[in-house]
């Protein structure tokens, strides 16, 4: 009876590699042709710097393993518009805006990828950076195209207090499988900064909760 047995789960387990179904051995990285893709993603962040809002428009993506974990690399920068208050304006006698952005390694971890809505968890980590720098409205320039409409006297593209710091910031987002090649993400995250020391930037100025709207597209 012993030696049927074993006969017989030989049998079944050479079955299941002919026929191409997977065993039970759970591997970091299956046999086929879909075992390490890729995807990448646009995303946009609705937060708060110094207490005011701030839109931050971004970029990620990596290579996607297992349909599990996807590795790579992200940046993301603040698109609205963010005054520097006159105490802490690097050039007191200039309109000065406040400009943040960040670069650096991103990770997801996928639960039940081929379900039609599903959570994965990711973590950005990397460096972060705010500047002051000149961002005159529209208004405020000489449309007179007969003349330089770009008077030196309101323009100057020089950035000033550069400050660059560590950002951590882990997440949680709601896929959903809109198609095969694309998912829509609403989810929430906080953003950690250490070592901010600019004018008015301190760590807690920065640091804050986002909550973010992501399109994926790619081989999941």
């Amino acid at each position: 009876m012993f030696v049927s047995a074993v006969a017989v789960a030989q049998e079944t387990t050479e079955s299941e590699w002919s026929g191409g179904r997977d065993n039970n051995i759970q591997t970091v990285f299956k046999g086929g042709t879909h075992s390490v893709t890729g995807y990448g993603a646009i995303t946009n962040k609705f937060t708060t710097i110094r207490g005011d809002f701030a839109n931050l428009a971004g970029v990620y993506g990596g290579v996607y393993l297992n349909q599990k974990l996807m590795i790579g690399v992200g940046a993301a920068a603040m698109t609205s518009r963010l005054d520097v208050p006159t105490r802490y304006s690097a050039d007191p006698l200039r309109d000065l805006n406040y400009e943040y952005g960040q670069v650096g390694l991103v990770t997801e971890y996928v639960l039940g990828s081929n379900k039609a809505v599903h959570l994965a968890f990711n973590l950005f980590s990397g460096a972060g950076f705010t500047v002051q720098n000149d961002r005159n409205e529209w208004d405020r320039w000489d449309h007179d195209w007969d003349d330089d409409w770009v008077d030196d006297d309101y323009w100057d593209d020089r950035t000033r207090d550069t400050n660059w710091f560590f950002v951590v910031e882990p997440g949680v987002q709601l896929e959903i499988n809109v198609f095969r090649w694309m998912r829509f993400c609403p989810g929430i995250s906080y953003r950690a900064a250490f070592g901010s020391d600019g004018l008015g930037m301190r760590d807690s100025d920065v640091s804050n909760i986002s909550y973010n709207a992501t399109l994926k597209f790619g081989r999941f």
